[in-house]
């Protein structure tokens, strides 16, 4: 859990704690309370909460988390009652996008698509300005398309890696080492996740995608193929339809939290 007060794009009193996960609903409530309230102070005018999960984002009621277990969790209403303040609250993965369309890497452009690779794979689609969420803030779950023997996210996350018997963070020590084996790894890799910035183009042709997630680490040892994978696409030189870009800026999902409040 990764708390700060933002202002203008940079972050001030940033803390990080971890999430209380085996303890009880309330205790975890309780916790992120105190959490807020050890740098909250009368300027704050609005509070935004990114959590992996669906979220009813127009009631701010959490229905389910992927790392805890809660279920119709009204957080919106809680916090509000506890700080009297507006709370906005969103999936992480629109927060990311968010993030880089105000702080990041898609200042200049009006559709995006940001995807996180990670121990999942998600993404925050940006649209005319605007963040499209669905109904349940669920849009953007590109892991979970149905994808060889499996879906997206078990050939373009850190789970591609568990499937050959290793760790991305292994993977990558290895492929700096020159290991034969481990470089073609990451070029399987960069295969299937070509394949899967090819169905974003199909689906949604933004004007720019953005990767994030710590997978994007390995890029130098994955960007070749999936770069030779894109060209094929079938309307138009990829190279021309669409950049593709990397996450840089520093803790750009808190920034992307703070901005549902703007």
């Amino acid at each position: 859990m990764r708390l700060g007060i933002v202002d203008g794009g940079h972050i001030f009193r940033k803390i990080e704690t971890p999430t209380k996960t085996d303890q009880s609903q309330e205790r975890i409530i309780n916790h992120i309370k105190d959490s807020i309230h050890s740098i909250f102070n009368s300027n704050i005018r609005g509070i935004g909460v990114g959590v992996s999960g669906i979220i009813q984002s127009d009631k701010g009621i959490i229905k389910n988390t992927i790392n805890i277990p809660w279920k119709d969790v009204p957080l919106k209403q809680i916090l509000e009652k506890e700080f009297n303040v507006p709370v906005f609250i969103n999936n992480d993965s629109n927060c990311f996008a968010f993030g880089e369309r105000y702080y990041g890497e898609g200042t200049i452009y009006r559709d995006i698509v940001c995807i996180i690779l990670s121990i999942g794979v998600g993404a925050g689609i940006i649209i005319n300005n605007e963040l499209y969420s669905g109904n349940n803030a669920g849009a953007g779950e590109i892991g979970s398309l149905p994808y060889l023997d499996s879906d997206y996210e078990g050939y373009c996350g850190q789970k591609f890696f568990t499937r050959n018997n290793t760790t991305a963070e292994k993977a990558y020590e290895l492929a700096l080492q020159g290991d034969a084996k481990t470089l073609a790894l990451w070029n399987e890799l960069g295969s299937h996740i070509g394949n899967l910035i090819k169905t974003v183009l199909f689906t949604y042709d933004p004007q720019a995608i953005i990767l994030g997630g710590d997978i994007i680490n390995g890029y130098d040892f994955f960007a070749t193929k999936m770069y030779e994978c894109v060209s094929v696409f079938p309307f138009k030189n990829a190279d021309e339809r669409v950049n593709i870009l990397l996450s840089k800026k520093e803790n750009i999902n808190l920034l992307g939290a703070a901005a549902l409040v703007v």
